[in-house]
């Protein structure tokens, strides 16, 4: 969901949202691998990786690591080809919870396509900018590698999916507003096992774990009366997985296109539509910085399913404050999980993604 804050810090400097870019229609029919690679006549697009480590001595971590890709209208490409035309730009957010530490790191990198710095391939998944990059296997089990590095902080981690992946939303497409376009293509990655290394401050640690995959594409943006999102993706104990998605209007309602996915044991995908489930927040915390108020714990209400999720941030402040690439503020963290399913207690983990607090998302 992040990727649509490139609709607020980038057209603005390269020009009011063109025709030329190709909606997300109904009827869409999903091509793996070529899917997981990238799709230039879109707009839009974002591979997302957010996850639960911990080390061999029990300290617990949470990661997030995103590229993006925003096409670049033709009126604002030089019409002579030259090695400095710029028809992508890429941006990736790389950010770590020390939960155990209490402490969150957040760096981020910008570049264009041109001189190999920054790029991604149409026919698979391999997306990098400089020394930052996702890339997964084409042949079975699709092993997905990880690596970011900054001047303090770095992971590398080799993520197998743990369940096949599913699609968001309905006939191929995953709507975000009542307009014809207003939606994009959506699939994710739920669980991923995750190993490797994560290096903080000259410290490294092996760490295991879980790992969340979005890959999501269209050329869509917020409607006039929305404001920002609330996203949810949790991973339960018990096997199951749940995204949600929670469109603010400007009086505080639920846009009607607000919707989720809940992925049973056996990988079964079951689509929410907002009257399923109830997103009921009880506190908030207030950034020193940006000075924007978030929600910070919620209870999750899912009457169909006997579900009742109470969700909590891992550390109160979460926030990403991208000054160089999208240049919004958001709030992105790792949250634990607690409830009951069909009368049973639950437990589990997962992110919370807060859009739209600081200011609203400019069109």
């Amino acid at each position: 969901m992040v990727a649509l804050l490139l609709s607020a810090g980038l057209p603005m400097a390269l020009g009011a949202t063109p025709t030329v870019f190709q909606p997300a229609t109904a009827g869409y029919r999903y091509e793996f691998p070529r899917d997981h690679g990238s799709h230039p006549g879109y707009r839009t697009e974002w591979w997302y990786y957010t996850g639960h480590l911990r080390s061999k001595k029990g300290r617990s971590f949470g990661f997030e690591l995103t590229f993006f890709r925003r096409g670049v209208p033709p009126e604002d490409i030089k019409t002579v080809p030259s090695k400095w035309s710029i028809s992508h730009l890429y941006l990736a957010h790389f950010a770590v919870t020390d939960i155990t530490g209490k402490r969150f790191h957040f760096s981020e990198k910008f570049s264009r396509e041109g001189l190999g710095k920054a790029g991604a391939d149409e026919s698979r998944l391999h997306v990098w900018i400089d020394d930052w990059r996702a890339e997964a296997a084409t042949n079975p089990p699709g092993t997905h590698t990880l690596v970011a590095k900054d001047a303090t902080h770095a992971l590398a981690l080799t993520l197998q999916p743990a369940k096949p992946l599913v699609t968001h939303g309905a006939a191929g497409i995953s709507r975000k507003g009542k307009e014809a376009g207003q939606a994009s293509h959506y699939y994710s990655f739920t669980r991923l096992t995750t190993i490797g290394t994560l290096t903080i401050e000259g410290e490294q640690f092996e760490v295991t774990g879980l790992t969340w995959m979005d890959h999501e594409f269209g050329s869509a943006e917020l409607g006039a009366d929305q404001v920002g999102w609330d996203w949810f993706s949790i991973q339960l104990e018990d096997d199951t997985e749940l995204m949600l998605y929670r469109m603010r209007r400007k009086d505080g309602s639920s846009d009607m296109a607000s919707s989720g996915t809940a992925v049973s044991p056996d990988g079964r995908a079951r689509h929410l539509e907002v009257t399923d489930f109830q997103i009921e927040s009880s506190g908030t915390w207030t950034s020193p910085e940006s000075k924007a108020t978030y929600p910070s714990r919620w209870q999750l209400t899912f009457p169909s399913l006997d579900l009742v999720l109470d969700v909590t941030p891992l550390l109160a402040d979460q926030e990403l404050r991208t000054s160089r690439s999208t240049k919004v503020s958001y709030w992105e963290g790792a949250v634990a999980v607690t409830g009951t399913k069909q009368g049973r207690p639950v437990k589990g983990q997962g992110y919370v993604e807060l859009t739209g607090y600081a200011d609203r998302l400019r069109m």
